[in-house]
C-alpha cells in the first residue's frame, strides 16, 4: 500500500513552471518546485515590492544562516487574499504527481543533478525583475555542465572542473574512458609523489646522520648501576643499534678514548640481557659471525621453524600424500627443490601428528635439516648400514626407505628410553629391515662392523635448535662443551673403524651435529683427519650451504674441511646443522713409519697360516 501511494500518479506541473524545465523530470525536482512555488507566495504576500535575492552561498554548497538548503525558484506571482489561502493551495500542490508513466520511470537524480539545480534555481530567483521587463530567459536543463554557467548563475558555487587539475575544458559529460584515463593520471601523480617522497626521506635520513650526536658507551659507575636496576629493553634495543653501527664505521664514529674490544664487551652484555643467553655463549656465538649477521641468527633463533614432514616412499608418493592432505584442509608446499619427499605444513585444522595418514605410516614429521645427513650419505640397495644415534628414527627410517627395505639397517641407540619412539616409529612406516640394539657407540668396532656405510648423528649442544629448546641459552658452559666434544671425538673415531673400506659400493661415513659451533664440527672432524688418515673428505653433494671454516680465530685447519657444509636458521629457514662426508681409503692404519694396525671389527679378514704338521 505504501509503495502504491508514493508512486501515485498526480497531476502535472502548472505551466508556468513547465517552460523553465528542459529534460527529464526526476520526483525530487518535482517536490523542490511544489516547495519553492508555495514560499515564493508566502515572501511576495509578506513584501510584494521588495525584490527577492537568493541568499549568499558558501564554497561547500550551503547557503549562509540557513538549516537546510533552500533552492529560490523563479515563480508566477499570485496574489493571495490571506495566508489561509496560500497554505490550502500548497496543500493543494502537494498532492500533485509525477509525469505520465509513473516515478517507476522516472530517473534517480544524483547528486550532481542536485546541485546543478540548486544553482539554476538561485540564479533564477535572482534574475527576477530582468524576466519581468520581457527579457527571454534560456530554458534549464538537467543535463547542462557546470562549464556552461558562470559564478553569478551558479550561485557562487565552484563547478567539479575547477576542484579537478586534470578536467577537461570540453563540455562533454564523463564517460568510463575518461574515468580511466584519470585513473591513470592519478596513479602516475601519485607515483611521482612516492618517489619524491623517498628521495625526501633519504635526504632527511642523511641530514640526521650527519646531525646524530656521538654516541657514547656507558662508564663503569653506569654499567654497575645498571646491574641493580637494569634498563627498560627498548633502551638496550637501541643502544644495541648505536654499538652496530659504530662497529661498521668504527673509524668515524668511535670515541678517541675506546677500543673496539670495548664495544665489543658492551654490545656482549646488551645482547645477553636482551635474548637471554649467559655470557659464555653470547661469546661463542658472537664469534662465529659479523654483528649485523649475529642480530639476524639471534632473531631468527626467536621464531619457530615450520612445521615439516617427510613422505615415506615405501607405502605413497609425496604428490598422493599431498592432494590426501589438502583434502582434509592442510594448508602445504614442497620444501624446496632439493628434496622431493618433504613438505612444509602452513596451516592445518587437525593436529599433524593424528591424521589417518600419519597413523597409517605415509609420513614422519621430521626437521628439514634432519633430511640432510641421510641424503650425503645416500644409502643404496643391499647394503648395510649402521645409524649410531637412531632414535627417535627419522634418519634410519629414511635409510630404510632409500634401500626400498632390502639390505640390513643396523639402529643403535645408547638411550633405552629413546628407543621406544624409535620401535613404533619402525613398525608405523612399515619398514622391515631394520634391527634395533642398544650399545654405547664406542663399543661398536667390537660389537659389530664391516659396513658398508656409517651414519653419525652425534649428541651436541643443540645450538642449532635454540628456537625449539630456548634452555640452551643458559644451561651450557664450558664443561659441557669440554665433556661433548669428547665424546664426538670417540664416537666419530669408532664409526670410521666399524666401516669396510673394500666394499665395493660403500666405505662412507657422515658425521652431522645440529650445533654451529666449530668446537664441535670442524675442530673434530680435524681431529679425525689427523687420527685417521685412511680417511679423507668427499664432497657431500648438497647443493646449499655454506662451506666450513678453514681456518677460525688463529687456528687453521685442514684445507679439505671446505668440502663440509654448514646450515643456519636465518639464511636457510631451518635448524642450524653440520654435515661431513669420508670416504676410508684404508682398512689398515698407519701408526708409524712402518707400523701399522687393523682396528677390531671393520671387516678385515687376516689370511692365518697353517701349522706344518712333522
Amino acid at each position: 500500500m505504501g509503495r502504491l501511494a508514493k508512486n501515485k500518479q498526480g497531476a502535472p506541473l502548472p505551466l508556468e513552471l513547465e517552460h523553465m524545465i528542459d529534460g527529464k523530470v526526476t520526483k525530487k525536482l518535482h517536490d523542490r518546485i511544489k516547495h519553492e512555488t508555495a514560499k515564493a507566495r508566502k515572501q511576495q504576500k509578506q513584501k510584494p515590492k521588495a525584490q527577492q535575492t537568493p541568499a549568499p552561498v558558501a564554497k561547500n554548497g550551503k547557503r549562509k544562516g540557513v538549516a537546510e538548503p533552500v533552492k529560490a525558484k523563479k515563480a508566477k506571482v499570485v496574489e493571495s487574499e490571506d495566508e489561509v489561502e496560500a497554505e490550502s493551495e500548497d496543500e493543494q500542490m502537494a498532492d500533485m504527481d509525477a509525469p505520465d508513466g509513473g516515478w517507476d520511470n522516472v530517473p534517480m537524480e544524483s547528486d550532481e543533478d542536485n546541485m546543478e539545480s540548486m544553482s539554476e534555481f538561485s540564479s533564477a530567483g535572482s534574475d527576477d525583475e530582468e524576466s519581468d521587463t520581457g527579457n527571454a530567459k534560456k530554458p534549464m536543463t538537467l543535463l547542462d555542465s557546470d562549464s556552461d554557467s558562470d559564478a553569478g548563475s551558479n550561485g557562487g558555487m565552484e563547478s567539479y572542473d575547477e576542484f579537478d587539475s586534470d578536467a577537461d575544458s570540453d563540455d562533454e559529460a564523463v564517460t568510463f574512458r575518461d574515468m580511466e584515463r584519470r585513473s591513470r593520471l592519478l596513479d602516475a601523480e601519485q607515483a611521482e609523489d612516492d618517489e619524491l617522497g623517498e628521495l625526501e626521506l633519504a635526504a632527511a635520513g642523511a641530514v640526521v646522520e650527519g646531525e646524530r650526536e656521538a654516541f657514547a658507551l656507558p662508564t663503569a659507575e653506569e654499567v654497575a648501576a645498571e646491574e641493580d636496576t637494569p634498563l627498560d629493553l627498548s633502551q638496550v634495543q637501541l643502544r644495541i643499534q648505536e654499538v652496530i653501527r659504530v662497529l661498521n664505521n668504527f673509524g668515524a664514529l668511535r670515541e678517541e678514548d675506546r677500543s673496539r674490544t670495548d664495544y665489543m664487551d658492551q654490545l656482549q652484555r646488551d645482547m645477553c640481557f636482551y635474548y637471554g643467553y649467559n655470557e659464555y655463549l653470547m661469546e661463542k656465538l658472537l664469534q662465529l659471525f659479523t654483528v649485523n649477521e649475529a642480530v639476524e641468527f639471534f632473531e631468527a633463533n626467536e621464531i619457530a621453524r615450520p612445521v615439516t614432514i617427510r613422505t615415506n616412499t615405501l607405502k605413497t608418493r609425496r604428490r598422493d600424500l599431498a592432494q590426501a592432505l589438502i583434502n582434509r584442509g592442510v594448508n602445504l608446499d614442497p620444501i624446496g627443490k632439493w628434496t622431493k619427499v618433504g613438505l612444509t605444513i602452513f596451516d592445518s585444522p587437525v593436529p599433524v601428528g593424528a591424521t589417518p595418514e600419519y597413523m597409517a605410516g605415509h609420513y614422519m614429521i621430521q626437521a628439514a635439516s634432519s633430511f640432510l645427513p641421510v641424503m650425503a650419505l645416500a644409502p643404496q640397495e643391499n647394503e648395510r648400514v649402521l645409524d649410531m644415534s637412531a632414535a627417535p628414527g627419522g634418519k634410519t627410517t629414511y635409510c630404510a626407505a632409500l634401500m626400498k627395505n632390502t639390505g640390513l639397517v643396523v639402529a643403535n641407540d645408547a638411550n633405552r628410553e629413546r628407543e621406544k619412539a624409535l620401535v613404533a616409529n619402525i613398525h608405523r612406516l612399515g619398514i622391515s629391515n631394520a634391527v634395533v640394539c642398544n650399545y654405547d657407540g664406542r663399543e661398536f668396532p667390537k660389537v659389530m662392523g664391516g659396513f658398508d656405510r656409517v651414519l653419525l648423528d652425534a649428541p651436541c649442544s643443540g645450538t642449532g635448535v635454540i628456537s625449539k629448546d630456548a634452555s640452551v641459552k643458559t644451561n651450557k658452559g664450558p664443561e659441557d662443551f669440554s665433556m661433548l666434544t669428547n665424546l664426538q671425538k670417540e664416537l666419530l673415531l669408532s664409526a670410521i673403524d666399524s666401516v669396510n673400506a673394500d666394499s665395493p659400493t660403500g666405505g662412507y661415513i657422515v658425521y652431522s651435529t645440529c650445533s654451529v659451533t666449530v668446537e664441535e664440527d670442524e675442530a673434530v672432524v680435524n681431529y679425525a683427519l689427523s687420527k685417521r688418515p685412511n680417511i679423507k673428505l668427499v664432497d657431500a653433494k648438497l647443493d646449499f650451504g655454506r662451506p666450513g671454516f678453514t681456518s677460525f680465530r688463529g687456528r687453521a685447519f685442514h684445507s679439505s674441511l671446505s668440502l663440509t657444509r654448514r646450515f643456519y636458521p636465518h639464511t636457510h629457514n631451518m635448524d642450524g646443522f653440520f654435515v661431513a662426508k669420508f670416504k676410508k681409503l684404508s682398512n689398515k692404519v698407519q701408526v708409524e713409519e712402518n707400523q701399522f694396525i687393523v682396528p677390531a671389527g671393520s671387516g678385515v679378514k687376516l689370511k692365518q697360516k697353517k701349522k706344518r704338521r712333522n
